[in-house]
């Protein structure tokens, strides 16, 4: 069989698991951000599918630009995806669409100006120079948030789905800098359609074996946290120590103000390794994320402070700030979140005359 038509082949193959992948995740997870933001990096990487060529010397067709353009900005959809994924608080903001935008519009001068222009080499290494940038932005993201994930079945998951796709999004972009103007390569096509459709398969085939809607399951809302769990009789007792200990240090010390908490600074204070310490937070006090865990902490105490006659003149930041957010804008998402009212809204009706 000659390599075009193996390239075609594995091309469509990989095509019709991103349309199987977009359906499932429509219907477990299209109300949600991180399931829309998955379906848009599933039609993305369709584009990528259908238009990649490495080596190309030729002006794409006008025809395919939009096609490019958005197989281009797939990576910002990537990296959205990935704080959506590590985040379940995440979601996107106008300033993240009008990124996306820009490096459409920078693809679309790229392939409608620069390369008929006579600079179709610097086009392709541009394009691709900037994709590496937001692949390595997306990593070290994913590697400071992804500890904060407690369920550990589901962060080996996640932690695949990111580094499959980071992995052939930094080889693919090499590739097409270093091949860029030699000339259509048949072999290093047919080598990437593998390495996709790779990627993508068994990616989709994890999702649908474990279930989309349990890997990128959302954190239930929660009451306050004043008060641990109620943990089963038959717990046995060093655990029903180590919740204790634990809500001594959240409630006494509050040490969920200091700046950077971490699971493994918590470990440390408890002695305990971390993976236990995952386990005990998730387990016996219910939740899936670390920072949903502190950020309920650091809300009860700002519902406390707004809540108080004594502090009705003490701003909102400051308010945010000593319970150990780091700025005002996500603490007014956390809270809104976790209330349904904006801070001043909710000092507002908690102080409001009888």
């Amino acid at each position: 069989m000659p390599l075009e038509h193996v390239d075609l082949a594995l091309r469509a193959a990989a095509i019709a698991l991103l349309a199987v992948l977009a359906v499932t995740l429509w219907r477990d997870l299209g109300k949600r951000s991180v399931g829309r933001l998955a379906i848009a990096l599933a039609l993305g990487s369709a584009a990528h599918a259908m238009t990649f060529n490495i080596g190309a010397t030729a002006t794409p067709s006008p025809a395919f630009a939009p096609l490019i353009a958005m197989a281009t900005a797939d990576v910002v959809v990537l990296w959205l995806f990935c704080r959506a994924l590590f985040d379940d608080g995440f979601a996107p903001r106008g300033l993240h669409g009008l990124i996306w935008l820009a490096v459409v519009g920078f693809s679309l001068m790229s392939c409608l100006v620069l390369g008929p222009g006579g600079h179709a080499r610097l086009a392709i290494v541009a394009n691709n120079l900037l994709a590496l940038g937001f692949v390595g932005l997306t990593l070290g993201q994913t590697i400071r948030s992804w500890s904060a994930d407690l369920v550990e079945g589901r962060r080996r998951v996640r932690a695949f789905v990111v580094i499959a796709a980071l992995g052939y999004g930094g080889v693919n972009a090499l590739l097409q800098m270093f091949a860029a103007g030699t000339g259509p390569s048949e072999f290093a096509n047919v080598v990437n359609a593998a390495m996709f459709l790779a990627v993508v398969g068994t990616v989709t085939l994890m999702l649908l074996k474990v279930g989309a809607a349990d890997v990128f399951a959302a954190e239930a809302p929660r009451a306050a946290v004043s008060v641990p769990a109620p943990v089963a009789a038959a717990e046995p007792a060093a655990n029903r120590k180590l919740v204790e200990a634990l809500m001594r240090l959240m409630a006494d010390e509050r040490i969920y103000r200091q700046e950077n908490v971490t699971i493994g600074m918590l470990a440390s204070r408890l002695s305990i390794p971390e993976y236990r310490l995952r386990r005990l937070i998730n387990g016996e006090l219910g939740y899936r994320n670390f920072n949903t865990f502190l950020n309920n902490h650091r809300i009860e105490e700002a519902k406390a402070a707004l809540a108080d006659p004594a502090q009705a003149e003490v701003p909102v930041i400051t308010i945010a700030l000593d319970a150990g957010f780091q700025s005002l804008g996500p603490f007014n998402r956390a809270f809104k979140a976790a209330t349904g009212v904006t801070p001043t809204e909710f000092r507002r009706l908690r102080l409001a005359p009888a």
